[in-house]
């Protein structure tokens, strides 16, 4: 039986049914599986199964129990096509994944489906209703609608910054009018939004289980780890795998998936002006710095949550690690980490220029359009000097960024979503979301 710890060394234990409706631990750190149960993920074929069905192969693999909630279970629900990941070549040694064509049209549809509908379930199993508060820097907060807009066991609230997300991004999540869903406008970073609702979770003040689908619940890794296991076997040689990188939650399920077997050798970070995760990677430093918005909203994170399972994995001294981030505003991870770290990861930098000037400059190359975010890891990939292939991690459709597009490209139209919006604008302060939290349920 696999059962999952904290980074920080709390004793207690959780199994699978109890990861699912899980946050962070009682001592603020991440759940992880016992390693020594997890299957080689290589040895999983996706021979003659349907995309859903594979994914659900690897789900049991990952954990057996999982076969109890996924056997008949819609876990793509919200799909209208096919959930397979679409590769396009650019070149001979770089390829595209593009994973925007969910719900939502972001690579979150692909791990916050499964979540809801899983969760979904357990709570039903239960005779529960749960509340989920979710942080979003812009796509998380709709995928996370999307996943239990229709549930009967579950309300939501979301939480994104202020005017610092795509108009697009916000009316994706504030024009979903129902019941069952709160959409909070923060005045302040993603980080702020991200601090609240760990608070939450692990305070508790609302007499309902909590339920967080944002990168910190282990499912999420479940969800994205199953797109690389897919990837590889596209391939009769190992990859790499170019990710732009802001919460880290897709960059660690791709170590993850590597640590388990799959044959991948380098996986490249890319950051936008925001660059912490860089300064990490070059140097194994983790400090946080003043938020600044960018044209790639998704990756303006200065405090990685998914991080802290790799430094977990790299030195098992998460704890230390975060205590001395909490005392000293940065914390340096050990010599021998750092190496191991420098030897898989490496990390580029994109300001909003360049960013800019790679979707005009790629677009009359490939006549393809590439969102801010996911032009970072296609420049990334393509620069990359690897005898290996390396896939470029197409994480958002284009339409949802026609603020930054359209004066960039001649007939991009910026698409519109013109429903009524419902959401409401609180301060950052915790006890002001409480009280509006309390009169939503």
């Amino acid at each position: 039986m696999v059962k999952y710890h904290s980074t920080r060394g709390h004793k207690d234990t959780l199994s699978f049914e109890d990861v699912i409706l899980s946050g962070i631990a009682s001592d603020k750190g991440l759940y992880l599986p016992d390693s020594t149960t997890i299957e080689n993920l290589s040895n999983l074929t996706v021979e003659n199964l349907s995309y859903e069905d594979f994914v659900k192969t690897i789900f049991i693999a990952l954990d057996n129990k999982a076969g109890k909630y996924v056997d008949d279970l819609s876990i793509y629900p919200g799909f209208s096509d096919s959930p397979e990941p679409v590769l396009k070549d650019l070149n001979k040694s770089t390829v595209v994944m593009e994973l925007f064509h969910g719900p939502t049209k972001s690579f979150k549809d692909y791990a916050l489906q499964p979540l809801g509908a899983i969760a979904n379930r357990r709570l039903s199993e239960l005779g529960e209703r749960g509340l989920v508060i979710v942080a979003t820097s812009g796509d998380t907060g709709s995928a996370a609608i999307q996943a239990v807009k229709s549930s009967d066991n579950i309300d939501i609230v979301v939480l994104h910054p202020a005017n610092k997300v795509s108009e697009y991004q916000r009316k994706q999540m504030t024009s979903i009018v129902q019941d069952n869903v709160l959409n909070i406008a923060v005045e302040g970073s993603y980080d702020d939004c991200q601090r609240i609702a760990k608070d939450l979770l692990s305070e508790n003040p609302f007499n309902r289980r909590i339920i967080s689908l944002n990168s910190i619940n282990w499912l999420r890794v479940m969800g994205q780890v199953s797109y690389y296991v897919w990837l590889t076997k596209q391939f009769t040689s190992p990859v790499n795998v170019a990710i732009p990188s802001g919460n880290f939650g897709n960059a660690y399920s791709a170590w993850f998936g590597r640590s388990n077997g799959l044959p991948i050798n380098q996986i490249l970070c890319s950051t936008n002006v925001n660059d912490v995760l860089r300064r990490f990677i070059d140097g194994g430093v983790l400090e946080p710095l003043v938020t600044q918005p960018s044209v790639a909203p998704s990756m303006d994170i200065q405090i990685p949550s998914s991080l802290e399972r790799l430094i977990f994995d790299l030195s098992t001294e998460a704890k230390e690690f975060y205590a001395q981030l909490q005392n000293s505003s940065k914390a340096q991870l050990d010599e021998k980490s750092v190496g191991t770290l420098k030897s898989i990861f490496s990390s580029v930098t994109f300001s909003d220029e360049m960013i800019k000037t790679r979707i005009t400059s790629l677009h009359d190359e490939f006549g393809i359009i590439f969102d801010p975010h996911t032009v970072t890891s296609v420049q990334m990939a393509l620069d990359n000097d690897s005898s290996l292939p390396t896939v470029a991690v197409a994480t958002a459709s284009p339409e949802k960024f026609g603020n930054v597009i359209s004066p960039l490209i001649n007939g991009f139209t910026e698409s519109k979503i013109d429903e009524k919006e419902q959401y409401m604008t609180l301060s950052t302060e915790n006890a002001e979301i409480i009280e509006a939290i309390k009169a939503f349920i």
